[in-house]
This record gives C-alpha cells, structure tokens and sequence, in this order.
C-alpha cells in the first residue's frame, strides 16, 4: 500500500492521523481509496473530478503536475505528500 501523508490542515478529516495507507496503482486511486475511508477529504481536495487548485501533491518528492497528474502511477512502496499552498507575506 502506498502511505499518504495528510498535512496539519487536512487531519480534522482523518482523525488526526498524519499518514494513510491506501491501495492504488495511480494517485486517483488512492486518492478514491482515502475519501472513501474519510469522506470529508473530498471536498477539501477536490472540486469535481479535479484536484482542487492550491493542492500539490507529490510522488516520492516529484510534483504529479510535471509528472501524469492524477493518472501517475504510484507503487505499493510510494509516499505520496498532500500540501495545501501556502500564500501570504507582508
């Protein structure tokens, strides 16, 4: 299974675990495989059949949008990041 890691932000969602375990062979996978156990990341993650604009996500540290997008394929041994943009400044 891959493991998920669920930023600060997203953990009111999952319990308060930091990481998930989900099956998968794409990030779509494990991402439908998540919402299922954790219903609320959906909304927070996407908005359609789309992730959500200020969600990046990673496989193994490579950004997915320079990769396949949600269509990367993930191994059973991968960590996939979710991390909300940060903005801001002054």
């Amino acid at each position: 299974m891959a493991s998920v890691r669920i930023p600060t932000v997203l953990r009111k969602h999952t319990n308060g675990e930091s990481r998930l375990a989900a099956d998968g062979v794409t990030v779509r996978e494990v991402f439908d495989h998540i919402v299922a156990s954790h219903p609320g990341l959906g909304d927070s993650l996407f908005e359609g059949q789309d992730l959500r604009g200020f969600i990046n996500v990673y496989v193994e540290d490579e950004d997915i949008r320079y990769l396949d997008g949600l269509s990367t394929a993930v191994d059973t041994s991968d960590e996939i990041a979710i991390m909300p943009a940060v903005a801001g400044g002054a």
